[in-house]
């Protein structure tokens, strides 16, 4: 079992949503958090929400994950705040709205640079340290779309899809070393990440999907992510009706395909 009081937990995409929401429910179980995301201001204000706890244990690190060349600096920065880093969260992302005929290669790679080589880059930066310590644990935010692909998801899912091959090849290679790689696989959850989505030319698409209005609250969502990291789990899917499409790309691939593309 991993327990969060006391430890250090680096978060990105912390500046809203799922990422906001864990900096809360950590910092009530007497954590440390390292706040990260590209505005600065945005992150003052998670971290003023968060002042009814401990401000010593709140730090901001900004970050681009997309300015590979600036990753190595804040992750230094990250381990100057309290001396190391015991969990990464790597939650930053951005998903997609768009059809893949009509994506340019531009929003495909700005998508993977994120989702992607943003993630495993800052993993590879951190884990030095964490195999000098023997111990840490490695928490990837991706995505049931990570499991099957979806209409108007083609790069948005590829990337997903990428991240589990990485760290299940990593966790094979960490486990030794007593550090923990737990992927997260939400569904629908109350956040803007279809406000922030990319469409075909890499503009943003600046609306709320039905599906994300009536999605699960973020709050839950973050509860149920804690709770997998403490139980150190493997994998977790957090959803509703559409965790039926795991097992159906499982057992039935045929019968799933027929059915989004009637979506």
């Amino acid at each position: 079992m991993t327990k969060i009081q006391k430890k250090v937990i680096w978060i990105t995409g912390a500046s809203s949503g799922i990422g906001e929401a864990l900096a809360h429910q950590i910092l009530a179980k007497d954590g440390k958090v390292i706040l990260s995301a590209r505005r600065t201001n945005k992150l003052e204000r998670v971290k003023q929400n968060c002042q009814g706890n401990n401000p010593e244990n709140i730090k901001i690190v900004p970050i681009d994950l997309s300015q590979v060349d600036s990753l190595e600096t804040a992750t230094q920065a990250a381990l100057k705040c309290f001396g190391k880093v015991d969990i990464l969260v790597n939650n930053a992302g951005i998903s997609q709205r768009s059809l893949a005929v009509e994506t340019t290669m531009a929003a495909n790679r700005k998508i993977f640079e994120v989702n992607f080589f943003g993630a495993v880059n800052l993993t590879q930066l951190i884990l030095p340290e964490m195999l000098h310590r023997k111990s840490g644990h490695l928490v990837v935010i991706s995505s049931l779309v990570g499991k099957f692909g979806t209409p108007l998801r083609s790069c948005y899912a590829a990337s997903k899809h990428a991240l589990h091959g990485y760290f299940d090849s990593l966790r094979t290679e960490v486990a030794k070393d007593n550090i923990k790689v737990t992927l997260i696989c939400p569904g629908y959850i109350q956040t803007e990440v279809s406000v922030n989505a990319l469409t075909g030319d890499g503009s943003k698409y600046q609306k709320m999907d039905e599906t994300q209005k009536s999605g699960i609250p973020v709050n839950i969502c973050a509860s149920r992510i804690v709770k997998a990291i403490e139980q150190e789990k493997q994998e977790l899917y957090i959803a509703r009706q559409e965790i039926v499409g795991v097992y159906l790309k499982k057992l039935f691939p045929t019968l799933l395909s027929k059915f989004l593309q009637l979506q």
